[in-house]
């Protein structure tokens, strides 16, 4: 445990953004996975699930969770997924 102030004050900080850093990228995580869900069983509301996702990953990307390769990769292939 840190004792200079400006340390703890880092600690404290940094264990929040972790968390809520978790939390997007798990929301991310679920709604591409509810996309993929609803393809499957052939859900009425497929195209909201689509946007669900894409927006989803737009945001990770915009938050800096995810890198823009990583952001394009995954919205292409959902893209195509949705296309089939």
């Amino acid at each position: 445990m840190p004792i200079i102030k400006s340390a703890i004050e880092r600690v404290r900080v940094n264990e929040k953004a972790q968390a809520r850093n978790a939390s997007q990228l798990s929301t991310m995580r679920t709604a591409v996975k509810n996309f993929e869900k609803g393809k499957t069983a052939g859900a009425d509301n497929l195209e909201e699930l689509f946007n669900n996702a894409l927006s989803a990953i737009d945001r990770a990307h915009s938050k800096g969770l995810i890198k823009a390769n990583k952001a394009a990769r995954d919205k292409s292939r959902l893209a195509a997924r949705y296309a089939k």
